[in-house]
């Protein structure tokens, strides 16, 4: 089902491989920062309530 790629099958293979390494990384560094942003936002929220409270 794969085409054939001939001499250039590694470089054009390893840069799908270096693609979706990338993707993998700049989705997990989202996730992990949204958790950080969503922590730090209770943190705010329960200080604000103190006050409020």
């Amino acid at each position: 089902m794969m085409p054939d790629l001939g001499k250039y099958a590694f470089a054009v293979l390893a840069s799908y491989g270096a693609s979706v390494a990338l993707l993998a990384a700049i989705v997990g560094a989202s996730l992990w920062q949204r958790a950080r942003v969503k922590a730090q936002l209770r943190e705010v929220e329960a200080r604000q309530e103190g006050r409020d409270g």
